[in-house]
């Protein structure tokens, strides 16, 4: 039972990174829809409303798949470098990548929040190109993915490897 489970979760995880990387991608295509005049390095565009509700919804989405996954992950609590060198591979391998999932929920929501912000109604402006964030938010959700699933096997198999 505990094996379906383990299943269930790391689908539901990558099913929701995978909805929020897609509304993030479909959120760039609304914005290159808009028009826009572009002189050199300055642009002036008008702000997308769809690309905005999609952008709000990759956010919320990816972050309902981190708070999902720290979660039910749990906490491996290593508090030295002594105390890291000495834990098992299966444990270090589970601390990485729950460091990575932050690194990468950070970057990938702030990217997804700025994407989405430029294109707030009250936005109509002109400035430096800010290119891609929504893309980049959403490719970002697909590597969430992946390092969340590796912290959750590797995170049961360092609990379960403790409590023999």
């Amino acid at each position: 039972m505990t094996r379906i489970g383990g299943i269930l979760v790391c689908l539901v995880i990558v099913g929701l990174d995978v909805a929020a990387a897609i509304l993030g991608i479909q959120a760039e295509v609304s914005q290159n829809q808009v028009k826009h005049m572009r002189l050199w390095l300055f642009e002036c565009r008008e702000p997308s409303q769809d690309a905005f509700r999609l952008g709000l919804g990759a956010a919320a989405i990816l972050v309902m798949a981190h708070v999902l996954i720290n979660l039910i992950g749990g906490c491996l609590c290593i508090c030295s470098q002594d105390e890291f060198q000495r834990s098992s591979s299966t444990k270090q391998i589970s601390m990485a990548c729950l460091v990575l999932t932050w690194i990468v929920f950070a970057v990938g929501f702030g990217a997804l929040v700025i994407g989405t912000m430029s294109n707030s109604k009250s936005r109509s402006s002109c400035g430096f190109t800010h290119h891609h964030y929504l893309s980049i938010g959403g490719i970002l959700c697909f590597l969430h993915a992946l390092f969340c699933v590796v912290y959750y096997v590797s995170a049961t198999a360092a609990k379960d490897e403790a409590a023999k």
